[in-house]
């Protein structure tokens, strides 16, 4: 399955340890490419990557890396919100794809779960972890979701009812980014509600898989943690 990766934002909290938050290192490695070590792991044959900040050091690591087989897209208005660079990759977007964060390490059975789901006729669905309170989680920043029966009902980092958290990885049709195209300087969670709304979106339980939001120091000293392990 192809995987499209959105690595265009800036990366503010984390500027204190890595100017450029997709080569941060992490066990030695930068970020991005630890990502995509990770979905060929998991399954992914290729990859879309959207560039923003910085996009030209992301650039030159990307394309003298031996990985898998990359279409480089630039984001100028990479400090819209991030339905703005999924929108950016949508022509290159096959019939199923993978959508997943550049500042998310996981671990590839994960991208393989998402891989094996068969959407039938949903738009989207969307990893969730059912495991409230996970340490590794932080609160205040994750995106919450609120489901019923494999269904999102809500979705957004400020929603006061929820049962799970958005692990940051999706499968997704040209139905999303169709959506986000109508919409006025999206975010992702705006497409995905629009979706919601309209019951294409669902979920797919993940909480037996590790997932950590590289986003701040604390989080890349548990990503270090982990992959020492």
């Amino acid at each position: 399955m192809q995987a499209v990766i959105l690595a265009a934002g800036q990366g503010t909290r984390l500027r204190d340890a890595s100017p450029v938050k997709p080569l941060t290192p992490v066990a030695g490695r930068p970020l991005i490419l630890n990502t995509l070590d990770r979905l060929r792991a998991g399954g992914a044959t290729s990859a879309v990557i959207v560039l923003g900040y910085a996009g030209e050091q992301v650039r030159a690591v990307l394309e003298a890396a031996d990985t898998l087989p990359l279409t480089l897209v630039d984001n100028p208005g990479w400090a819209a919100p991030n339905g703005v660079s999924l929108a950016a990759a949508a022509p290159h977007l096959e019939a199923r794809a993978l959508l997943c964060m550049a500042d998310h390490l996981v671990a590839p059975a994960l991208y393989a779960a998402m891989i094996a789901h068969d959407l039938g006729d949903d738009a989207l669905a969307l990893g969730i972890d059912r495991r409230l309170g996970h340490p590794w989680v932080d609160e205040d920043d994750v995106t919450r979701v609120a489901t019923r029966a494999a269904r999102i009902v809500g979705i957004g980092k400020q929603i006061p009812v929820y049962d799970a958290y958005d692990c940051g990885v999706f499968v997704i049709t040209p139905v999303l980014t169709d959506t986000l195209a109508g919409l006025d300087n999206p975010g992702l969670s705006d497409g995905v509600r629009a979706l919601a709304a309209r019951d294409r979106a669902a979920t797919v339980d993940i909480s037996q898989h590790d997932w950590l939001d590289i986003d701040d120091p604390r989080a890349l000293a548990l990503a270090e943690a982990w992959l020492a392990e």
